[in-house]
């Protein structure tokens, strides 16, 4: 990879990484366990993929009757569809659900059958978010033009003041522009920042290509012509499907990191920053509690500090962790930030929205918004 956007102070922390790293350490020592997926996870993985294969084969082979039994279907599969991203597909594109490579791999292709991308995931994702949290231009996860605004760093918008309010609408798109158009786009934006080996563009277009076109055919082209339902009918089952899988990942994923209290550092090439990568995370990351049933579908998301601090380690074992990372960094004086709930961490994440969208103190924008 031939970018580097900046550097951490690796001599700033030393004692709290230490000190995290050996209770951590020392938590799977004691207990026996691996740091990888257990017999839970694996069970979880068949009850995740089950759930979005069983309705799917039960439309397409005219086993059930009724159009509101088959919305039904499509809003599971829709739920299985981020049930499946949060928990199987992510482990697996981090290289945590397995010691072994080629499982990580082939469970990383779910994102590629749910009409994504792994290779581009991995990129923005693994590589530029989970490096630079909320760092404009860098972290993509927050670059979403000209629409939302989630960086005092970026361009400022007339229609931003409303961003707090119209985001919920946005967000249950997610998944369908991200099959549709996302992957095209990010592609193009990492050929242009020259992250992509020479010759490289082409093969990763290609293989974005044939996938879309194994998706669509398989999810919308099949259940056209088997499902006795009008194309029409079939075509609005597949976006509620995506209604709701954008929804449910957009209301975990997003709190998570722009919300009221965190940090955004701004883009410095190659200079050393004040802070430790381990702080940062801390500074720009926040957990909140969830009710059982939507934890077991968020893939240990909403211990989201936990996951940034060791995106190596199974998100089964978060839970568990918690308590040790929490305790280290108060012993540190580093912060930990915690929301009580969903609806907490949502209403912070809104105020954050809103307070990003607000006209700077002289009333004025850095310009209007205006479609091209």
């Amino acid at each position: 990879m031939s970018f580097q956007y900046y550097q951490y102070n690796k001599k700033l922390d030393n004692e709290f990484v230490k000190d995290l790293r050996n209770e951590i350490n020392d938590y799977f020592k004691t207990k026996g366990i691996s740091k990888h997926a257990n017999l839970g996870m694996v069970v979880k993985t068949i009850v995740m993929l089950s759930l979005f294969w069983i309705p799917y084969s039960l439309m397409v082979f005219n086993v059930v009757e009724g159009v509101l039994l088959h919305y039904a279907l499509w809003f599971v599969m829709g739920i299985a569809t981020a049930g499946i991203g949060m928990t199987v597909m992510h482990d697996a594109i981090h290289g945590s659900y397995s010691s072994i490579p080629s499982v990580n791999k082939f469970l990383g292709n779910t994102m590629n059958f749910l009409g994504g991308n792994s290779w581009v995931w991995h990129m923005q994702h693994n590589v530029l978010h989970h490096t630079y949290p909320n760092i404009d231009e860098v972290d993509d996860d927050i670059d979403n033009p000209p629409l939302l605004r989630m960086s005092p760093h970026q361009k400022r918008y007339t229609l931003h003041q409303y961003q707090h309010l119209y985001v919920w609408i946005l967000y249950c798109f997610a998944t369908l522009f991200w099959v549709t158009s996302k992957d095209y786009v990010m592609l193009l934006k990492y050929k242009k920042r020259k992250i992509l080996k020479k010759g490289e563009f082409r093969k990763r277009l290609l293989h974005i290509i044939l996938w879309k076109v194994f998706y669509f055919t398989y999810l919308l082209i099949i259940p056209i012509y088997f499902i006795n339902f009008h194309w029409s009918v079939i075509l609005g089952m597949f976006l509620v499907m995506h209604l709701v899988a954008g929804i449910s990942l957009s209301l975990i994923f997003q709190p998570a990191h722009v919300f009221h209290g965190t940090d955004y550092a701004e883009k410095q090439e190659k200079k050393l920053l004040d802070r430790s990568w381990y702080k940062y995370q801390l500074e720009t990351t926040t957990n909140f509690n969830l009710p059982p049933i939507v934890k077991y579908f968020a893939g240990g998301l909403n211990y989201q500090i936990e996951h940034h601090l060791f995106p190596n380690i199974c998100h089964v074992h978060y839970q568990n962790l918690s308590p040790i990372v929490k305790r280290i960094t108060k012993k540190h004086e580093l912060p930990y930030h915690n929301h009580r709930s969903l609806l907490q961490a949502l209403y912070f994440h809104g105020k954050e929205l809103k307070i990003l969208g607000q006209p700077e103190p002289d009333g004025s924008y850095v310009r209007d918004f205006a479609p091209a």
